[in-house]
């Protein structure tokens, strides 16, 4: 199967060179096409069932149809490297479980023994963050999926900077917002004519693409405004924490009792305390805290656990992975989120800055 973006290349080579390419260029460029990678383009523009199982299977985690659509966009740019098509224009590159599609998994002879939800989580990314794109090496800007619980679909894509901090930033609800966003906001910060034009163009075919498929376009969309309504704390990432709440009878979550501003304080207090014993009377308003956790947990008050868990993970110090790895793991399940609870002990084992890619030799 011939893919779409074969053929809008060659209307565009037409049109530069005034007519239809010679026959022998078709030729040659029909001999440089192995079987293999027409086999791969043509599973690239279906997405085949087999296809979609195996990301599933691997992730545990359902997909949204814009991951499969951003991917079959992208297919069109780049048809025999859709993972490199937004390279070029913006810089970003598909990861993740877009390497699975790409068969990226395949060449590695360790690939069985890896643990794919590890695979490009970055430091700060808490258990409900699936990382699909990466950009700038440096800060280590990368977008995800947001969502709430493994067994529902995700909330949100948001962007995060790992380089710099934990914060998650929301960016849509789908791919094509996520990334016409950061085209838009690229091009208020080049000057160089070629690079704004092409630029441009990839804005005009993502604009194109979202409105053909119905995805909107907005940085804030209404299912985006109606989970608001449901976040019982933005937590340090500030992506906002969901839990079940009893309203009737005031039972899901209480306050911790002290405010971000405050925990982050006691949380600077330890990590920069000049000897153990400072440190350990630093950890007075934590133990005290993981007191107060556990009679709420008593009480179905699983939130408490779950917001301590996160801020403690998030500030990013090792002297917390001990509490955040009793506290949140021991959360996800009283939340029925076990794989979540699965992801923060991987992790929190194999927490790393650098390495991320788990498919890099």
């Amino acid at each position: 199967m011939t893919s779409r973006k074969t053929g809008a290349s060659s209307k565009k080579s037409d049109m530069a060179g005034g007519g239809k390419r010679a026959p022998q260029a078709e030729q040659q460029n029909s001999d440089t096409v192995t079987e293999d990678v027409k086999k791969r383009r043509s599973d690239q523009s279906d997405v085949s069932v087999s296809l979609r199982q195996e990301v599933e299977s691997l992730y545990k985690l359902t997909m949204p149809e814009d991951f499969y659509k951003f991917w079959v966009f992208c297919a069109e740019i780049n048809g025999d490297d859709p993972c490199a098509a937004l390279k070029l224009s913006l810089g970003l590159q598909l990861v993740g479980p877009y390497d699975i599609l790409a068969g990226k998994h395949k060449a590695d002879k360790k690939a069985s023994d890896i643990n794919y939800n590890l695979h490009w989580r970055f430091f700060y990314d808490p258990p409900e963050f699936q990382t699909v794109i990466v950009g700038n090496s440096k800060t280590q800007y990368h977008v995800g999926y947001y969502r709430d619980s493994p067994e529902e679909l995700p909330v949100f894509l948001g962007c995060s900077e790992a380089g710099i901090g934990c914060l998650i930033t929301p960016t849509g609800d789908n791919l094509f917002s996520a990334v016409k966003q950061f085209a838009v906001k690229k091009l208020k910060e080049i000057s160089d004519k070629k690079t704004v034009t092409t630029i441009k163009d990839l804005v005009e075919k993502l604009t194109a693409a979202a409105d053909s498929l119905g995805y909107s376009l907005e940085q804030k969309t209404a299912s985006m405004k109606q989970r608001d309504k449901k976040v019982v704390t933005k937590s340090f990432h500030n992506a906002g924490l969901v839990v079940p709440v009893d309203k009737k009878n005031n039972v899901g979550y209480r306050e911790l009792p002290h405010t971000d501003g405050n925990l982050k304080k006691i949380c600077k207090t330890i990590v920069e305390a000049s000897d153990d014993e400072k440190r350990m009377k630093a950890f007075a308003p934590i133990q005290e805290m993981i007191t107060f956790v556990q009679f709420a947990n008593d009480e179905c008050d699983y939130g408490m656990g779950y917001e301590l868990g996160i801020d403690l993970f998030c500030y990013g110090s090792h002297y917390f992975h001990k509490v955040a790895g009793q506290l949140l793991p021991l959360a996800y399940k009283l939340l029925k989120r076990d794989l979540f609870a699965e992801i923060i002990e991987s992790h929190l084992a194999n927490r790393n800055r650098e390495k991320v890619n788990q498919l890099e030799t």
